[in-house]
């Protein structure tokens, strides 16, 4: 049984892999220790999962908890400095999405991975969610020949969205903004789908609800004085997880869960546009907008041979949903299919649990190329790093290739 570490103590470490692996898969991993700058909230993490120790210090972790694997699931920014040091250990890494947040900070990355030779793999869960692995069987099939261009826009509703302006992720240093930290799921989906690599790219992006729009507003919801007329208002004492993990544990890092979603140091996006083409001449329109009615995705995929239709609405930053989902299978002359796909239970719709198998069973057959490796990961991220350099010289660019990085 491989040992495992985790960094980082929040609710995606918590829920994703702190509690699955002390309760449904400690008969495949011992979780030897958790790190996070937050102590208070490093504690409750322990507390749920059986006492795994905390440590005070990564490198202490390292050499005394000796783990084959760190999972690495802290704040965006810092992802690279932990992956780096544990493969510098002789560890293999399993990195949340994004791998990391730009250009510089993937290089060094890569090298080490290389240099190292232990492995990063990145947890692109959509990748195993029935309805998108679906679309990738049926597109390695042949189903609509030669992918030739996705339309996917993507709509994250005024809870889910604008939750990413109260938090770190608000400041492009922190999380490379929604581009990055958001969008790598999608554009590695695209990326999987069309089986190609990114080589350039247009991009647009703009601020047209969140941060500084002149709107009267305060430091944070819980103190706001506008409270009571704000649509936007949450109240994090009125989540017991929220009030624990965060409100309990600002005296630690000073870091609110709250912050106003107009204060003047946002400086991402909450309107995108992208362009994107690959070496195999597949080209994709892509969008983001953060503040939508409802949530969801719509996409297109043309072939030389048809069309898929695609897209989910769900009522949940997780995907969750009852109702089975179709793809529309368009053949030329106008024949059409229908392929119904069972709704799954779960994050993610249904990814989280299949990829959390893949990860800690191991040895299970993966003919559509789900596992996704450190390339993958670059590749998802350059598209956001880059996406958000052409936004700011207001230009096409070329998109880095990340196997020229190794």
């Amino acid at each position: 049984m491989k040992k495992y570490v985790l960094v980082g103590a929040g609710s995606r470490a918590l829920y994703m892999f702190a509690k699955p692996m002390s309760l449904q898969w400690r008969h495949h991993v011992e979780f030897k220790g958790v790190y996070d700058i937050n102590k208070i909230r490093a504690k409750l993490l322990s507390k749920e999962c059986g006492g795994v120790p905390v440590y005070g210090d990564f490198h202490e972790m390292l050499e005394e908890a000796r783990p084959d694997v760190v999972i690495v699931a802290s704040s965006d920014n810092t992802h690279h400095i932990y992956i780096v040091e544990a493969l510098r250990a002789g560890c293999d890494v399993i990195s949340e999405k994004p791998m990391t947040i730009d250009e510089d900070k993937c290089r060094e990355i890569l090298k080490a991975e290389r240099e190292s030779g232990r492995k990063v793999t990145v947890t692109f869960n959509l990748r195993f969610a029935p309805y998108f692995a679906k679309v990738k069987q049926l597109l390695h099939e042949g189903a609509i020949g030669d992918v030739h261009h996705v339309h996917l826009e993507w709509f994250l509703d005024r809870t889910h969205g604008a939750d990413y302006f109260r938090r770190w992720h608000a400041e492009m240093k922190n999380s490379g903004g929604l581009l990055v930290h958001k969008s790598t799921h999608h554009f590695d989906i695209v990326n999987w789908w069309v089986n190609g690599r990114p080589v350039q790219l247009q991009a647009f992006g703009a601020r047209r609800v969140y941060g500084d729009q002149g709107r009267k507003k305060g430091e944070r919801c819980l103190t706001c004085e506008y409270k009571s007329s704000c649509e936007y208002y949450k109240d994090i004492t009125a989540d017991p997880f929220m009030e624990q993990y965060y409100r309990q544990a600002e005296q630690e890092d000073g870091y609110w869960r709250d912050r106003c979603l107009f204060d003047d140091c946002i400086d991402i996006y909450d309107t995108m546009a992208v362009n994107v083409q690959y070496d195999n001449s597949a080209l994709l329109n892509y969008s983001l907008v953060a503040y939508s009615p409802y949530e969801g995705w719509r996409a297109t995929v043309n072939g030389s041979e048809g069309r898929l239709e695609l897209g989910e609405i769900y009522t949940s930053a997780d995907m969750q949903q009852t109702d089975s989902n179709l793809i529309k299978l368009y053949k030329p002359g106008g024949r059409a299919e229908h392929i119904e796909v069972a709704a799954a239970s779960g994050g993610h719709g249904g990814g989280d649990a299949r990829l959390l198998q893949a990860l800690f069973e191991g040895g299970i057959d993966d003919p559509l190329g789900q596992q996704a490796d450190s390339l993958a990961g670059a590749a998802s991220l350059l598209i956001g790093a880059t996406a958000n350099r052409s936004i700011a010289e207001g230009r096409a660019l070329q998109i880095p290739d990340g196997s020229l990085m190794r």
